[in-house]
């Protein structure tokens, strides 16, 4: 702190900064040091900033020693980049919402926050305005009986499509939703949670509609919101629809009204206003009166945070779930109306999150993989949660730049997009296909026939943007099918290239591997050189799909030490046996009650938890660490659907355990 007061740089000189700094100067905590411009020479900047310095260059405001805290005013698109590089200068950071485009984005925001342990948070101003504290008050004190309904508005006409104007442009990611339906989702939010006495509560479903006008952007919608406790959030925002913009809560014994709640008590302090309008017909006004600016208090929030030596904002601020789970919201709204911008795609969306170019790292560790002519990473990625590419590009980038070279994909996944992900990341990011290990899966169930393992292996080609791959597994096996006809059509795709390292099966048994050998061998075709099945140091007690294989209990173990085939093991953590999820008291978790618990299993996770506070790490690394230690080859596929989760997996690749302990766990 300077003379106790946080100093403050501003990147984005724009109406928002000069909003945001007049409520710095009218707090108890805070300073305007500097701003950070790409033109300097704008008239009036030093008169929109008095006694602020004027720093060309986001980069230069960054690096500033003065600055202590960042507030991020650039347009939306490129919130998430400079919060992650003033982050990683170890800067505090207030970004002007929406922190990010999508809860993917801003939880690569929270991640590198929590890593440099630094102060992060979404400026929702009006959360930490005395007058949203009390209108949470009068909902707990039942004064309008239970809360049944909320219905919010903030909406305005610009009086004509503008397309050089950002509220309207595509590249700026315009439109109402991200600009202004944040505000009235966030609210419903926040009465749904104080319903329950808690900070805030995510809506089961979304349902939007919108208008997407010539520009591209939605011009005026609407979404319903529904929340767990049968609360029914409708919400809508608009940037050509002028709207009442008041928000009603409405009860069974009663309803609250505040006209734009979003504004408080106004910009510089006075009288805010909530209506009570009660069951019986009588009504009364309740003035919330203030005399600090409305700024301030966010600012004197933030600050008192970063005294404090905390991360986030404390509720009723936007804390760093809850404003996840409101962009998650805004998610679905987007995804309802089939709103995406052009600057999602892998046209545009060419590097990282942090706007830097997408290298290949070393931090993974490499093996060689028999049969492969490549070195692979010693864990492969699959992707195939994410609902689009700009959401899995962040996954991939974290992998690729941490060194990770193999990639899990297969024709079923998404009904083909994950593969269309992946030939778009990596001609997007121009990755040298020659340093990637990249795995193929086709013939799934229903269609597990010779025929079709040509057939799809050219479509999956095309979505990946390659003509090979190098892994080949069929997805399932059908044993209604001799197996000399699988094995002739794989061999025919390795003679013609498009398969270029080894292929396999994945969910098969020991028998039909064997006989699949066997055959080749006698006719002179390639054998079947890897599998793709269930290995971990829970056994799976029931398939988590039909026609799912475990190669974990001791006769696989006793056929996989003999023939020495690599195992690209899924599953290999027991998707979350080895985490609070599971236990011998909580069954909340059907699927891993029925895949996962034995006695057996149980005794092994308790030597995991033991083994994992002597080594101060966690259970899930144990697990993870025990694939890894085989006699045999196995290759765990990971499925991180967060850069902190793809983190937390691969910090667990430095763990060697023993003969003895690999021993004492399987006990």
């Amino acid at each position: 702190m300077t003379e106790d007061r946080l100093s403050w740089g501003i990147i984005g000189p724009g109406t928002i900064a000069r909003t945001f700094a007049e409520g710095v100067a009218h707090s108890r905590t805070g300073r305007i040091a500097a701003i950070g411009t790409r033109n300097p020479d704008k008239p009036g900047l030093s008169e929109g900033f008095p006694g602020a310095r004027i720093v060309s260059g986001y980069q230069a405001l960054i690096d500033d020693p003065e600055v202590e805290a960042v507030y991020i005013a650039t347009p939306h698109p490129s919130h998430p980049e400079w919060a992650i590089k003033a982050i990683r200068a170890g800067k505090h950071v207030l970004v002007e919402k929406p922190l990010a485009l999508t809860a993917f984005d801003a939880d690569a925001v929270y991640h590198e926050a929590r890593k440099a342990g630094v102060f992060a948070g979404e400026a929702y101003m009006y959360r930490l305005h005395p007058q949203t504290a009390k209108l949470i008050d009068l909902i707990r004190s039942g004064v309008i009986g239970q809360v049944r309904l909320i219905k919010s508005s903030f909406g305005f006409d610009m009086g004509g499509v503008r397309p050089d104007h950002r509220l309207f442009s595509q590249a700026s990611a315009g439109g109402g939703i991200l600009d202004v339906g944040g505000y009235p989702v966030s609210m419903a939010r926040l009465i749904a949670g104080a319903v329950e006495g808690r900070p805030f509560l995510d809506p089961v479903k979304v349902t939007g509609a919108a208008r997407l006008g010539e520009t591209g952007v939605d011009e005026w919608a609407s979404a319903v919101l529904k929340f767990p406790n049968d609360i029914v959030a409708e919400v809508s925002c608009s940037i050509m629809a002028t709207q009442d913009n008041v928000l009603r809560v409405i009860g069974s014994e009663g309803r609250l009204e505040v006209a734009d709640f979003w504004f408080a008590a106004g910009h510089k302090g006075g009288v805010g206003k909530i209506e009570l309008f009660r069951k019986d017909g009588s009504h009364e006004t309740i003035e919330c009166a203030e005399e600090r600016w409305l700024y301030s208090f966010e600012a004197d929030a933030a600050a008192d945070a970063i005294r404090a030596g905390e991360r986030e904002f404390p509720a009723p601020g936007m804390g760093w779930a809850d404003s996840l789970g409101n962009l998650r919201a805004m998610d679905a709204w987007r995804a309802s109306v089939g709103l995406k911008y052009e600057l999602e795609t892998p046209a545009v969306r060419t590097r990282n999150i942090a706007g830097d170019v997408v290298k290949a790292g070393h931090k993974v560790p490499r093996r060689a993989i028999p049969g492969l002519a490549k070195q692979a990473s010693t864990v492969a990625l699959g992707f195939e949660f994410f609902p689009d590419f700009a959401s899995a590009s962040l996954t991939l980038d974290g992998f690729y730049e941490a060194g990770g070279n193999l990639f899990d994909t297969a024709y079923i996944y998404g009904n083909g997009a994950t593969e269309a992900v992946f030939g778009d990341w990596h001609t997007s990011r121009g990755v040298d296909r020659e340093e990637i290990v990249l795995i193929g899966k086709g013939v799934h169930s229903p269609l597990c026939y010779p025929d079709q393992i040509g057939k799809q292996l050219t479509a999956s080609l095309d979505r990946l943007k390659t003509d090979y791959v190098d892994v080949y597994f069929m997805h399932r096996d059908n044993p209604d099918v001799p197996v000399d006809e699988f094995v002739d059509a794989m061999d025919a795709e390795a003679s013609a290239g498009r398969i270029r390292g080894i292929f396999g099966g994945s969910n098969w048994t020991r028998e039909r591997m064997d006989a699949a050998i066997a055959y080749a061998e006698k006719s002179g075709k390639r054998a079947p050189a890897a599998l793709s099945n269930n290995f971990s140091l829970a056994e799976m007690i029931d398939p988590i799909w039909a026609g799912c294989v475990a190669a974990s209990n001791d006769e696989w173990k006793e056929w996989l030490v003999k023939t020495q085939t690599p195992n690209f093991a899924w599953s290999s953590q027991g998707r979350g046996f080895f985490t609070d999820r599971a236990g011998r008291d909580r069954f909340d978790d059907e699927e891993i009650v029925r895949c996962w618990y034995s006695e057996r299993n149980f005794s092994r996770r308790d030597r995991a938890y033991e083994l994992a506070a002597k080594k101060g790490r966690s259970p899930i690394h144990i697990a993870l660490a025990y694939v890894l230690a085989q006699p045999f080859p196995v290759i765990p596929l990971i499925g991180p659907r967060t850069l902190s989760e793809l983190e937390d997996s691969l910090s667990a690749l430095d763990i060697a355990l023993t003969p003895d302990e690999v021993r004492w766990l399987e006990a």
